[in-house]
């Protein structure tokens, strides 16, 4: 008897182990069209990296992107460069497993104010 209460406990903790779920990976995030800032994710971002990487900011967070390198731009350590300034751009594309997947990142020129001429 005391064999088969213990095969009934153990059985019945096997069936409600088995039920657990594990959460799903979260759904891709799209991006379409929006307003986002580009630069070199280790040396404007501080991210953690070995090297001069692409990221994007969006709302706040920062990924590394895969589709397009930091020298499609120019030279990312120009004065205007990834390396040394954060530009503005608008990005489409989807973040998946905490990297920026890009189909297109188009910069945005920034227009410079000239001082008046006395």
């Amino acid at each position: 008897m005391k064999k088969l209460s213990l095969l009934i406990l153990f059985a019945s903790f096997a069936f409600f182990a088995n039920a657990q779920t594990t959460p799903s990976k979260a759904a891709a995030q799209k991006i379409e069209k929006k307003a986002v800032e580009v630069a070199c994710g280790e040396c404007m971002f501080k991210m953690p990296g070995k090297g001069c990487d692409l990221a994007i900011k969006i709302d706040g967070a920062t990924y590394f992107v895969d589709g397009r390198k930091i020298d499609d731009f120019g030279d990312a350590h120009a004065d205007d460069g990834f390396c040394n300034a954060v530009r503005k751009a608008v990005a489409t594309g989807e973040v998946v497993d905490g990297r920026f997947k890009a189909k297109s990142i188009q910069l945005v020129e920034e227009k410079k104010t000239s001082k008046p001429k006395p």
